[in-house]
C-alpha cells in the first residue's frame, strides 16, 4: 500500500513508520467509546487512516502487541468516520489469564461491544475489514491466511467516501508499543450473498 495516503486523526505519544511497518506508542487514558452502559464518552485514541470512495474492498493488517500488559490496552483495525460513527476490531488485554477478542460498532453516538475470551499469551493477530457499500465485515486470523468472521454490521453513515486504517490506545494509566505491518488493500474478499434473495 501507499502509506503516504494515510493521515493521523489524532497523533500518538510516539510513532515510527519505516519499510511498511508502523510502530505506535500509546498515551495513557486514550480510548474510543460512546455512551452505552458506561455512559461516558471517550474520543481521543490515535487513529491513522486513508480515504476511499471504493464501494467494494478489503483491507488487511497484522498487529503485534508484545508489550500490552495493562487492562484494556488494545490495538487493531478501524473505520473512523467521526466521533459518533465508527467501528473497530481488536484484542483488549484483561489480565495475565485472558484477553477479549472483539469488535465495537458505533452508530449515531452509541457503541456496542461483542467479545470472546482468548488466552493472554496471544500477542499477534491479523484483521481484515471488508466493505460492500454501507455494510461491513470484520474478520481475524492467527496466521494471515485463514480468516474467521467476527462481525457483520451496517454503518448508518457508511456510504460514499469513508476512512479506514489502524488505531491503538490505553484507556487506563498505561502505555505500550503496538506494531502494524503487512497492510494491504485488495479486491473485496467478502463475496456476494448466494442464499436467500432480498424481498
Amino acid at each position: 500500500m501507499d502509506l503516504s495516503k494515510f493521515q493521523w486523526t489524532r497523533e500518538p505519544e510516539r510513532c515510527r513508520i519505516q519499510d511498511g511497518v508502523v510502530e505506535v506508542v500509546t498515551k495513557p487514558h486514550t480510548d474510543l467509546w460512546q455512551r452505552t452502559y458506561y455512559h461516558f464518552q471517550n474520543d481521543n485514541a490515535p487513529v491513522w487512516q486513508m480515504e476511499t470512495e471504493e464501494q467494494y474492498f478489503s483491507f488487511v493488517v497484522k498487529t503485534e502487541f508484545q508489550e500490552s500488559h495493562h487492562r484494556f490496552d488494545q490495538c487493531g483495525i478501524v473505520l473512523y468516520l467521526d466521533s459518533e460513527n465508527w467501528l473497530k476490531g481488536s484484542i483488549e488485554y484483561e489480565n495475565d489469564t485472558y484477553q477479549h477478542l472483539g469488535s465495537v460498532v458505533t452508530n449515531q453516538g452509541y457503541s456496542d461491544w461483542a467479545t470472546t475470551e482468548i488466552d493472554a499469551s496471544v500477542k499477534s493477530m491479523w484483521y481484515r475489514l471488508s466493505r460492500r457499500e454501507d455494510d461491513y465485515r470484520i474478520e481475524c486470523s492467527e496466521d494471515g491466511s485463514s480468516f474467521h468472521q467476527m462481525r457483520i454490521c451496517h454503518m448508518h453513515h457508511g456510504k460514499g467516501r469513508v476512512r479506514f486504517g489502524i488505531y491503538a490506545c490505553s484507556p487506563e494509566d498505561s502505555s505500550f508499543k503496538a506494531v502494524f505491518s503487512h497492510m494491504q488493500m485488495m479486491e473485496c474478499q467478502w463475496k456476494r450473498h448466494d442464499g436467500q434473495q432480498p424481498d
